[in-house]
């Protein structure tokens, strides 16, 4: 663990299922094999693949979510399993993928932004009021949207809300997951740019994961490529995109259109003579357990 790491993950790894049933036991399914690297202060990680690749898994198991099967998450050196949610919401915050079910639509804008600080107990109704109209306005929206419900608003300002909701209690560590899939493509690139805004302003470490190429290269210091749970190349964002080394790696870019090719960047789709290519190469791990 460096010394300026906030997340530390050591040797991690998922299962999935091998609970006992009428006929024996469910079949396990290794969703995340061995992963280790550290969340650098002031990073913006990216973990990228397709569809099944465990990033979201991984994700959950980074907040504390899901305890790993093998391996150890420590957040500030601390195991994150002896950690109270509490503690670990004060220090890391989710923004989810789709914008339009992680807002509760009976509570408006003003209440799903201030739950955070409700929640700690620390804050009567007026100071959560006030944080949460500053936190709108940061976050672009002005104030006139703190009465108003997440119905009456597009994705583009519930996922604003979301960011704000997330930023109340001033994490260090935000995890993104897909955090502007569910968005128009006119609208992504506006939210993203927020997200780097709002690094600077408070000093925030980010974990973006996302299937999208472009967002990565876009965002991200460092990239973490997985392929069936496990970290095939990890390198900073210039490396892993100008000369990446692992040939899973090379597929993903050679899979998707650059953003100067056409409008946006199509679902990481690896065909399948390109995955049986893949079992030759000797980072290839079977995930059957």
């Amino acid at each position: 663990m460096s010394k300026d790491a906030i997340l530390s993950l050591s040797n991690v790894t998922h299962d999935f299922g091998g609970r006992r049933v009428i006929t024996g036991r469910s079949p396990t399914i290794r969703a995340v094999e061995d992963v280790s690297f550290d969340v650098r202060k002031g990073d913006i990680l990216g973990i990228v693949g397709e569809s099944g690749s465990g990033k979201t898994t991984l994700a959950k198991i980074m907040l504390g979510l899901l305890p790993p099967t093998q391996g150890e998450v420590l957040l500030d050196g601390t195991p994150i399993i002896e950690m109270s949610r509490k503690r670990i919401a004060e220090r890391i915050q989710f923004i989810f993928q789709d914008p339009y079910s992680s807002l509760n639509p009976r509570q408006s804008v003003g209440q799903i932004v201030g739950y955070p600080l409700y929640l700690r107990g620390q804050e009567n109704a007026a100071e959560r009021d006030r944080k949460a109209r500053e936190l709108l306005d940061i976050v672009g929206l002005s104030s006139r949207f703190f009465d108003a419900y997440p119905s009456q608003m597009s994705g583009g300002q519930r996922q604003r809300v979301a960011i704000a909701r997330a930023l109340i209690t001033r994490p260090d560590l935000l995890i993104c997951d897909e955090p502007t899939s569910a968005l128009d493509v006119s609208v992504q690139s506006q939210v993203l740019n927020l997200l780097l805004e709002l690094r600077e302003e408070f000093g925030l470490t980010y974990v973006m994961v996302s299937h999208n190429m472009a967002v990565i290269q876009h965002m991200t210091t460092r990239v973490a490529v997985m392929f069936l749970g496990r970290i095939v190349e990890m390198d900073t964002s210039e490396k892993v995109f100008g000369t990446p080394q692992h040939p899973y790696t090379r597929l993903l870019l050679n899979s998707t259109l650059s953003v100067n090719q056409g409008a946006g960047v199509p679902d990481l789709n690896v065909d399948a003579e390109a995955r049986h290519a893949m079992r030759d190469h000797p980072s290839y791990v079977s995930q059957r357990v």
